[in-house]
């Protein structure tokens, strides 16, 4: 995900808070949205009705909220539609549950206050989650470090640059794993002479004896 958002100019990024519900989820696709109001989950059901496989449900709320509007049986249908995962501005519950099913979910919080299915809101229309505009189709990348949202006019530019970014990393890393310092290898001695500072060897040495 870190190198997509790089790839794309270090934009679409969600905030910091959407946090994976457990290690070692990651998905990537389209993305199906649905605007819903606080305390009430219809829209998701909505949106799971016209979601198609691979997509990955995206969900803003009309207002700031911490609801569990999503849970194990919500995810049960999202599975059989062939939903690839949730990304949801608001709480999920249902957690353990959830993990077993294999579900990838990156959530607000986790919360048990349930939700009714009484107000209707939008599907497949703009936007913002945690603070990114995201519009149908876009691409949606999650992972560990979070979720980054490419536009879908974007999307193959940008995953060809991460793609470059990804060889250029492999060619970085066997350099610094054989004992290359980064200041050498990036220009950095450069970077701090042109700023007047000066980096030394210590001149002193440590002992672990009084």
């Amino acid at each position: 995900m870190a190198t997509v958002h790089e790839a794309q100019g270090k934009i679409g990024l969600l905030a910091p808070y959407m946090r994976p519900l457990a290690a070692g989820s990651a998905v990537a696709g389209p993305a199906v949205t649905a605007l819903v109001h606080p305390g009430d989950n219809l829209m998701l059901h909505a949106a799971i009705a016209v979601a198609q496989p691979g997509d990955v449900l995206v969900v803003g709320t009309s207002s700031p909220t911490t609801d569990g509007m999503f849970g194990e049986l919500l995810a049960t249908s999202a599975l059989a539609r062939g939903v690839a995962g949730l990304v949801i501005d608001a709480g999920v519950r249902d957690v353990a549950a959830l993990r077993s099913l294999g579900f990838p979910v990156w959530s607000r919080s986790i919360s048990a206050q349930g939700t009714a299915k009484l107000r209707a809101g939008s599907v497949n229309v703009p936007i913002v989650c945690a603070g990114a505009r995201i519009c149908p189709g876009d691409a949606v990348v999650a992972d560990d470090d979070g979720v980054v949202c490419v536009s879908k006019e974007q999307a193959v530019m940008v995953a060809e640059e991460a793609r470059r970014r990804i060889e250029r990393e492999d060619q970085t890393r066997v350099r610094l794993a054989a004992g290359e310092l980064g200041m050498d290898l990036y220009g950095l001695w450069d970077m701090l002479a042109g700023q007047d500072v000066c980096v030394e060897e210590p001149t002193c040495s440590h002992s672990s004896r009084p």
